[in-house]
């Protein structure tokens, strides 16, 4: 007898849990999703690419143009140098904000 009865309530138990569980992840879902990468949202408003005369060039972005247009210059000396190229012709050549 004592082992129908606690069948009985461990089932209620589940149940309720599992209720709850649901009610929450309910009540969750709606709430409008957050950006999960915000470092990677700041500063995507403007971007630049600079090229030397020969070698591989560099791409950036940032929150201002002025700073897109320096990281992309540090990013093709960078570039440059690594591939054989001449990191000292690196010129920006597409400088865009959105």
């Amino acid at each position: 007898m004592c082992g129908k009865s606690t069948y009985r309530y461990s089932t209620w138990g589940i149940a309720s849990l599992l209720a709850i569980g649901l009610a929450v992840s309910a009540g969750c879902s709606s709430k409008p999703q957050k950006a999960r990468y915000l470092a990677a949202n700041a500063g995507s408003a403007c971007h630049a690419k600079a090229l030397p005369t020969a070698g591989e060039g560099g791409l950036a972005w940032g929150s201002t143009l002025q700073i897109a247009r320096q990281k992309s210059l540090h990013n093709c000396m960078r570039y440059a140098s690594r591939s054989g190229g001449t990191p000292n012709t690196c010129k920006v050549v597409l400088a865009d904000c959105k």
